[in-house]
């Protein structure tokens, strides 16, 4: 079933992991989408490849979100593109476990303009289109963010941060049909980079209730409903996929 055809998709941080999957899933259902990463080229080329091979519709466009002059020129490339922008996700963001006492200033700027500041530049750089087609905005939140984990005060601060801004911006969106909502991955296993480490030590701690770790397309799943037909009465909300590893 390809509810969201003739849709445009924009998916920040999708060139691995549960970028990727996502960017896979809403082009299963029938979107268009850009794959944006910051730096690489190579691994969205792949991941638009890969949907191009499946009979969709892709667009590679590298752009660090933490720039707003290269955000917008994003969006921009996408619009010319495709014409618009329906759905944005914000999934770019950055691991890192360190201990408060090696947190410089410079690192903690680092990783919340990554997460938070890209989330909110990239949301406003989409406003207008997402305005003219009652678009939906995904932001993808972090299991840290409502547990809390030591070495991680700028991801936990960031990632807690695009709770809130998911609440602030279905609000401000509402009028125009635009609905925002937060998906919380819980433990899911994905692919480390070298930058990022090892499972943090909260990961290691913590089992899901369903006894395994979750994939990425278990996530992407979740996006994908809220970018349907059948969400566009619920916004403002976030949606925990872990397993049961943290329960409200």
């Amino acid at each position: 079933m390809q509810e969201l055809a003739g849709r445009v998709a924009l998916v920040t941080g999708a060139g691995r992991n549960i970028g990727r999957a996502i960017a896979l899933a809403l082009a299963d259902g029938g979107a268009a989408v850009a794959v944006n990463a910051r730096r690489s080229q190579a691994e969205i080329d792949a991941v638009a490849a890969e949907i191009g091979a499946a009979g969709g519709n892709a667009l590679a466009v590298l752009a660090d979100v933490t720039d707003p002059v290269a955000v917008a020129r994003m969006v921009e490339a996408v619009e010319a593109r495709f014409g618009r922008i329906d759905i944005l996700v914000n999934n770019a963001a950055v691991r890192d476990v360190s201990s408060l006492d090696e947190i410089d200033f410079a690192r903690w700027r680092e990783i919340t303009g990554v997460i938070l500041d890209g989330a909110f530049l990239c949301a406003k750089a989409c406003s207008k289109s997402l305005r003219n087609g009652g678009g939906t905005i995904v932001n993808i939140g972090g299991l840290s963010a409502h547990t809390g984990a030591a070495g991680r005060p700028h991801v936990v601060a960031a990632k807690a941060g695009i709770v809130g801004l998911t609440r602030a911006l279905a609000h401000d969106f509402a009028g125009n049909g635009v609905t925002v909502n937060c998906v919380v991955p819980g433990l899911i296993d994905t692919v480390r980079g070298a930058a990022s480490g090892a499972h943090s030590a909260h990961e290691g701690r913590r089992e899901s209730a369903l006894g395994r770790r979750g994939t990425p397309a278990e996530v992407a799943h979740a996006v994908r409903f809220f970018a349907g037909p059948g969400a566009r009465y619920i916004t403002g909300q976030t949606l925990h996929v872990s397993g049961g590893a943290f329960t409200t």
